[in-house]
């Protein structure tokens, strides 16, 4: 074993995750740190568990050889999630803690959202987890907090300069945004020059602008109903899906409607997780589009002034957070994107870091949110996949399962019926993945309901699908011990890896395209547009924003648009509803169906089972 690393005494049945998680004591992260490695100036103590892994460690590391870089996906999943966490977690353990192998696991940051709602934590689960479990779902070192401040600031710069615009001159507006010094002189702000370079304006000193390079200057002239912008909280609160703004008396009737997002779906967000440097993250910050001018040109932050003010309240969250395992392997925490909103990965700049400090030989281990549909789909590069025989049951025909309500018999008694149709799932995402020219394992992620038959008859299917392996596994019930097969079966798939990474498009062609490369690999016949996406459609195009890759807003629990559809569904249309751009992220986003920006809460949250044993201080009922 590593000089970090812990023997677990598991215990059967297995405890509540909370339980497991408050009987360990982690280890001091700066103990997980030096087993990396790292010297101390090369990170930041955030209490005795955690610590911010500052971006000045790849000065030292960069020129280093990569070690494997290992995709954790998952099948469609139930309602209730199929443990793919638990498995990444799982994986690292077995790797790090009885393989003797370099590893560090990858992970987003949960969001509230989930959290008090239907899913419960991200942390792993049973004996495959990310401790300290309560501050990894909670709070953690205040990344998202920090994304929340920074997006509603833009969001107030926006509606703050439509109000001043409107009711100002150009010479007005020109003379309070280039105010006289002590001295009597204007001069421009640093960030002013973007958008006179951005206006083709060469000019140094205000009082050289004519009248019409001031009213080019001064005024936005931002059109209300081009805003796509919105504010965000950390919350599922279905109430805040349309909302109106701008109802005080001293807004003069400026009233306009729009709608919160969960922080997770902000652009700022997708950002963070796609940057590669400080230097990298201002630039996108500064050219995130929130809406467009009356004359169809697109507004951006810096046009606003506000992009080093939004990089200033990031500073800090660029910064991966170190963490560790029940088994004390290594984890970076970073970026939170939903999969199904966003492209659901965590960190490049965690990733750049992990893989130098594994090196050669050594693994990263991440996960791709949901399926292979969506978070595969948009960001992969070795794919280790699992399945669970609840999941295929599911996707066999099996009863509807609603978290919050007991599983029916037909999940927890043998029937290989169910679980051989619903295979047809899993056969669909080896294929979509394998497309991509890598090697597919399978983990299948062993209940204690599932029996020796359906385990079997989900190993045969996915190695009749082309699968490079399938192992069972059972990380949850005893750890890293639970996934050495695994461990040594995708140690195999990295070392006969040969083909260069296959896309699914090039960036070259039609935002449509590109949708439809896309719908295709989900089984679609087709696509739908409605008006206002084909709307959309056309203005980025003219805007010049063609050449961006896809990431699909679209649920998690089917191939299709349409939840109820389960296994592998072929023959349908897809419908998109709406088209966004994420320019900062790099990104242009459609809208299938009725997919949400802002989740709801349940009749039954999982908040009811939070409390905190106020004798000890320890967080109680997280799951």
């Amino acid at each position: 074993m590593g000089k970090t690393t812990r023997k677990l005494e598991v215990v059967s049945p297995v405890p509540a995750d909370i339980d497991i998680a408050n009987s360990v004591e982690p280890l001091h992260i700066s103990d997980i740190a030096q087993d990396l490695n790292l010297s101390s100036q090369h990170y930041d103590l955030y209490g005795k568990y955690k610590a911010k892994v500052l971006l000045s460690v790849l000065d030292e590391v960069g020129g280093s050889q990569d070690g494997y870089y290992v995709v954790v996906g998952g099948i469609t999943p139930t309602p209730l999630g199929e443990g793919k966490s638990t498995t990444t977690v799982g994986l690292c353990q077995a790797l790090g803690a009885f393989l003797d192998k370099k590893v560090v696991t990858c992970v987003r940051q949960p969001s509230q959202g989930p959290t008090f709602g239907i899913k419960g934590g991200a942390a792993g689960g049973g004996y495959s987890q990310v401790i300290p479990m309560d501050e990894f779902n909670l709070h953690l070192t205040g990344d998202i907090h920090a994304i929340t401040a920074a997006n509603n600031l833009l969001a107030a710069a926006i509606d703050t300069r439509i109000f001043h615009e409107s009711t100002q001159s150009d010479k007005a507006l020109f003379n309070r945004l280039c105010p006289p010094t002590k001295e009597g002189k204007r001069k421009f702000c640093d960030i002013m020059f973007r958008r006179l370079k951005k206006l083709g304006i060469d000019k140094t000193a205000p009082e050289d602008l004519t009248p019409e390079e001031v009213s080019k200057f001064a005024r936005l002239d931002i059109d209300p109903a081009s805003i796509t912008w919105r504010r965000v909280m950390d919350v599922n609160d279905r109430f805040l899906r349309k909302i109106t703004i701008g109802q005080g008396p001293e807004e003069k009737g400026m009233m306009r409607e729009t709608a919160f997002d969960i922080s997770v779906a902000s652009e700022i967000m997708a950002v963070l997780a796609l940057t590669t440097s400080l230097a990298d993250m201002r630039e996108r910050l500064g050219k995130m589009v929130v809406g467009n001018s009356k004359a169809g040109d697109p507004v951006t932050a810096d046009d606003l002034g506000v992009g080093g003010a939004l990089t200033v309240l990031m500073k800090d969250a660029i910064n991966p957070t170190l963490m560790q395992t029940l088994e004390g392997t290594p984890v970076l925490v970073h970026a939170g994107p939903f999969a199904n909103i966003a492209h659901g990965n965590s960190s490049i700049v965690a990733d750049k870091i992990a893989l130098k400090l594994v090196g050669p030989g050594g693994f990263v281990v991440t996960e791709a949110g949901f399926g292979s549909d969506i978070g595969t789909e948009k960001f992969m590069n070795i794919k280790c996949r699992y399945t669970t025989v609840r999941a295929l049951k599911m996707h066999g025909g099996g009863p509807q399962v609603t978290a919050g309500k007991p599983l029916d018999s037909a999940y927890v008694t043998e029937n290989l019926t169910l679980v051989e149709a619903g295979c047809v799932n899993l056969v669909r995402h080896i294929s979509n993945t394998k497309s991509y020219g890598v090697n597919v394992v399978v983990a299948v992620n062993a209940f204690a309901t599932d029996t020796e038959a359906e385990l079997n008859a989900v190993k045969n299917a996915a190695l009749a699908a082309g699968a490079f392996d399938a192992v069972i596994c059972t990380h949850h019930a005893h750890g890293g011990k639970g996934a050495v097969d695994l461990g040594i079966a995708v140690q195999k798939a990295c070392e006969n890896a040969q083909q260069p990474l296959k896309f699914l498009y090039p960036l070259d062609i039609g935002i449509k395209d590109k949708i439809e490369a896309i719908a295709k690999s989900y089984g679609a016949d087709g696509v739908e547009y409605s008006e206002e996406a084909e709307k959309q459609i056309e203005m980025y195009t003219k805007q010049g924003f063609l050449n961006l890759p896809i990431c699909m807003a679209k649920t998690q629990y089917s191939f299709s648009h349409d939840a109820a559809k389960k296994g592998a569904p072929s023959g349908f249309i897809l419908p998109i509803r709406d088209v966004r751009a994420s320019i900062g992220a790099g990104f242009i986003y459609p809208l299938v169906g009725t997919m949400s920006t802002m989740p709801g809460l349940p009749t039954r949250p999982c908040f009811y089972e939070i409390d905190i044993d106020t004798s000890t201080g320890k967080v109680i009922g997280l799951s």
